[in-house]
């Protein structure tokens, strides 16, 4: 379960269930100096507004736990269908008080219900909701599964790496003249090392939930990058990314459009 895939969106539908819940407590309708709240009749608390919040807590929880199903069927569609269901329940509500008036209980929770099923149908649509909604950190260092040596080497911030396959200079030697040879001698031929990759790995963070393949070119995701985390690309392979998770795993991000770099 990861608390940094929660959106904008998701934030907004949580905010609206603290919102209807609130609105329980309040009167329901209005018959002068007293009314009801939706727990002086629990048929209506239980039927209405509890509902209303199971459906918010259903569109989260298929959010930190995506493909969660129930009867095949996913999880955050039964929390739509619920804050739906909800929306209406108000809606007819409010159109027929007969002799009562609405009271701040009915009037607050379908303003609460339509905030919370408008925001959980938009959050796939709306890229300003689906949008993280807590930033990710940036990386104190970067994470290898391999002791990182203190000073220099592979990941050191402004490290001065000799470029692969050049060739070290001896103590005493002159630039071209090996070991501190007379001036004029022959020098003898360093042997080519394979040709320099221009690949650096960098830190990146995705917009989405996007999936991690296997190296193997299997069809199955291994695992799910989420928003707010940050990840290591450490090959480049094709248009593709070969990432590594924070516990070691390693595999192939096919899509790397709108990818941040940390």
């Amino acid at each position: 379960m990861n608390i940094r895939s929660l959106t904008r969106g998701d934030g907004v539908v949580i905010g609206a269930a603290v919102l209807l819940f609130i609105a329980s407590f309040l009167k329901t309708y209005d018959f002068g100096s007293n009314g009801p709240n939706a727990w002086d009749a629990l048929n209506f608390a239980f039927g209405v507004y509890l509902v209303g919040i199971l459906g918010a807590g259903l569109v989260v929880l298929s959010r930190l736990q995506p493909g969660r199903k129930i009867a095949g069927i996913d999880l955050g569609q039964f929390g739509l269908a619920a804050t739906v269901f909800v929306v209406w329940f108000f809606f007819w509500s409010l159109v027929d008080l007969g002799n009562a008036s609405a009271g701040a209980g009915l009037i607050l929770g379908l303003l609460a219900s339509l905030a919370l099923a408008g925001a959980a149908i938009a959050t796939p649509l709306v890229p300003a909701l689906k949008a993280p909604l807590a930033g990710a950190p940036r990386p104190q260092q970067p994470y290898s599964a391999q002791p990182q040596p203190q000073q220099g080497g592979y990941g050191y911030p402004g490290a001065q790496q000799q470029p692969y396959g050049a060739q070290p200079q001896p103590f005493g030697g002159q630039p071209g003249q090996p070991g501190g040879g007379q001036p004029g001698a022959p020098t003898p031929a360093a042997p080519q090392g394979p040709a320099p990759s221009d690949f650096s790995p960098f830190w990146f963070a995705v917009p989405v939930a996007r999936p991690l393949y296997g190296e193997d070119g299997s069809p199955a995701p291994i695992a799910e990058l989420a928003p707010g985390t940050w990840y290591l690309a450490v090959e480049q392979r094709g248009q593709g990314l070969v990432a590594q998770t924070q516990d070691g795993r390693r595999g192939v991000l096919q899509d790397t459009s709108g990818i941040q770099r940390g």
